[in-house]
C-alpha cells in the first residue's frame, strides 16, 4: 500500500507519518519518504544523525542525469535516469533490521532552477519508482499545500490522507487537495482530524467534510505529549501515555483492516 499524507502547513503531517511508520513497521516492512522540502521527518523519528538529502548529492545527480546540479538553463540531461538501485542504497535503516527505512528527498535550493533541472528530474523519477515498484508499505510526507499535486508527484499512490484541523483555512485546503487528487486519478481520499479539543470542533469538521464528500477515518485529540516529543526530539511512539498515540494506533488498525494488509 502506498499512502501520501498531505494538508495545510502546520496541521501535523510529519508527526502522523513518523508515528504511523513506527506502528506499521512492527508487522510490515515500511518505507517512510520525506518528500517535504522542510525535511523534518528524521527529527520526528528521533534521529539525531545528519542525513544528507538526495537533492544535495551533486556527484550522484551528475552521474545519473549527465548534468551538474545548478548548471545554466538549457543544459542537456537525461530525463529518465537510472535509479532502480538507489532506494535501498540511499535509505536510512531506522530499526537496523530493514523493517523501517527512511529516505530524505530534499529540494532544489538554488532559486531560478525551476521544475525541470537535473536534481528535480532525479527526485521525481526516484519517487515514482518507489511508489510503483516497492513492495513495502510506502508512506510519503508530502509538502504542505497543493503544489505537488499539480506536478503529479503523488499520482500513483493508493490512498491520499488529508490532515485537517478545526479551521476554515484547513478545510478550504482539503477541498482543493481533493479536487486536484481526483484530477490526477487518485480515487481513495480520506481525512484525519488533528488537534481536536472539543465536540464542537469535531462536529464542525465532520459537517464540512460531509459537504465535501470526504470520509473522516480518525480524530487525533490535542495532546501535550506531541509538543514534548518535538521539544525533546523523541518519536511520539515513546510516550506511552499519549492520547494522540492511542488515536494513531486506532487509525493504523483501520488502515490495515480497510486495505487488507497482512503480514507476509
Amino acid at each position: 500500500m502506498k499512502i501520501a499524507i498531505t494538508g495545510k502547513g502546520g496541521v501535523g503531517k510529519t508527526t502522523l507519518v513518523s508515528t504511523l511508520a513506527c506502528i506499521l513497521s512492527k508487522d510490515h516492512n515500511v518505507f517512510a519518504i520525506d518528500a517535504d522540502p522542510d525535511m523534518n521527518l528524521a527529527i520526528s523519528l528521533g534521529i539525531r544523525e545528519n542525513i544528507t538529502p538526495i537533492s544535495s548529492m551533486r556527484k550522484l545527480i551528475e552521474e545519473r542525469t549527465g548534468a551538474e546540479p545548478g548548471t545554466s538553463f538549457g543544459e542537456v540531461f537525461k530525463m529518465n535516469p537510472k535509479i532502480s538501485d538507489l532506494p535501498d542504497k540511499l535509505s536510512y535503516d531506522y530499526k537496523k533490521d530493514g523493517s523501517l527505512k527512511l529516505m530524505v528527498m530534499g529540494t532544489v535550493e538554488k532559486g531560478g532552477q525551476g521544475c525541470v533541472c537535473p536534481a528535480t528530474v532525479l527526485l521525481k523519477t526516484l519517487l515514482r519508482n518507489i511508489i510503483v515498484k516497492k513492495e513495502e508499505i510506502v508512506i510519503l510526507d508530502m509538502e504542505a499545500g497543493i503544489e505537488h499535486l499539480g506536478r503529479r508527484t503523488a499520482e500513483s499512490v493508493d490512498l491520499m490522507i488529508i490532515m485537517v484541523e478545526p479551521s476554515l483555512k484547513s478545510i478550504e485546503t482539503a477541498e482543493r487537495i481533493k479536487k486536484l487528487s481526483e484530477d490526477i486519478g487518485i480515487k481513495k481520499i480520506v481525512a484525519i482530524l488533528n488537534k481536536c479539543s472539543s465536540n464542537d470542533e469535531k462536529d464542525f469538521v465532520e459537517k464540512k467534510l460531509v459537504e465535501l464528500n470526504i470520509t473522516m477515518i480518525g480524530i487525533i485529540p490535542t495532546d501535550k505529549n506531541v509538543v514534548m516529543s518535538d521539544i525533546e526530539g523523541k518519536p511520539l511512539i515513546s510516550y506511552g501515555n499519549s492520547v494522540a498515540l492511542s488515536s494513531i494506533k486506532k487509525i493504523a488498525k483501520i488502515l490495515k483492516e480497510k486495505e487488507h494488509l497482512k503480514k507476509e
